[in-house]
């Protein structure tokens, strides 16, 4: 983590809106690691700035089939809980505001590693999501700068800051500002399931940049999930064993999310197991 980072996520944003440089610029910043930044090795150790040998995956390059849907209907996305760990500074853990909003470095593509003098690397098969933000009051036209606040559990079913297990981390949560095709991207890895849900992910839509600091200025607060076959293939892999036994007690219709539909909610994933995968949804705000 660089030590030149002391006032987190709106300082982060003081300086980048305040460069010399333009908006569309200052985005492209803000989103060059999602091209660059190899992904890191299970296990290893390290922050936001550190990177280990591992398999770099893009949405041009992940091999297998596409399944689920791509959500190209112009549709509100459905308002969901944020659930009891959004750590966006509406509830506690551990006696204190949990706010991964105000963390330095929590502006990023790369999700995997704890920042903020945390040191932890969330372990699991590598995914890559894809999330294209699009304007249902315009017609649907993508939302260049719309910013999305993205958080899901580790391969245990654990949410950073709030699990015992892992309250001093604050991997897989990150901010990123949508590119000029509307477009934000996040590098993980594929969580868990826990008891009594589907396998999902969480975020939060907020009008740019600069609003994402406070949890008041979101427009939406939504999750999505995965296809069934993906499911079954990644929990074959190392580690997923308790995802196994889980999955098996739940399903779409009993989640008490997804029990009412999940077509604008279902990723359209293609990769694999030892490439990693990526997941694309079309997410419906309104501006």
């Amino acid at each position: 983590m660089s030590e030149h980072h002391h006032g987190g996520l709106a300082a982060d944003v003081d300086k980048l809106l305040g460069a010399a440089a333009s908006r569309r610029q200052t985005l492209r910043w803000l989103l060059a690691g999602a091209a660059s930044v190899p992904l890191a090795g299970c296990g290893g150790g390290g922050d936001s700035g550190a990177s280990t040998a591992g398999s770099t995956v893009s949405s041009g390059s992940s091999s297998g089939a596409t399944t689920g849907g791509t959500n190209a209907s112009c549709a509100l996305i459905p308002e969901e809980t944020g659930g009891p760990y959004p750590a966006d500074g509406t509830n506690s853990s551990n006696g204190k505001v949990a706010n991964a909003l105000v963390l330095s470095g929590i502006v990023r593509s790369d999700i995997r590693a704890s920042i903020a003098g945390a040191s932890g690397v969330a372990q699991g098969v590598p995914l890559t999501i894809r999330l294209k933000i699009v304007n249902v009051a315009g017609s649907c036209a993508t939302v260049t700068g719309a910013t999305v606040y993205l958080w899901h559990c580790d391969r245990n079913g654990n949410y950073s800051m709030y699990s015992s297990s892992i309250s001093a981390e604050n991997y897989l949560r990150g901010v990123q500002a949508a590119d000029a095709d509307g477009y934000v991207t996040f590098l993980t890895i594929f969580p868990g399931c826990y008891d009594g849900r589907m396998p999902h992910v969480h975020f939060e839509v907020y009008p740019n940049l600069a609003t994402s600091t406070t949890a008041s200025n979101r427009i939406k607060t939504s999750q999505f999930t995965f296809p069934l076959a993906t499911l079954n293939t990644v929990y074959t892999a190392t580690g997923y064993a308790t995802s196994v036994q889980n999955l098996a007690r739940i399903s779409y219709a009993s989640d008490n999310v997804f029990s009412d539909g999940t077509a604008l909610q279902m990723a359209a994933m293609s990769g694999d197991v030892v490439n990693g995968y990526v997941a694309e949804l079309t997410v419906g705000v309104s501006l």
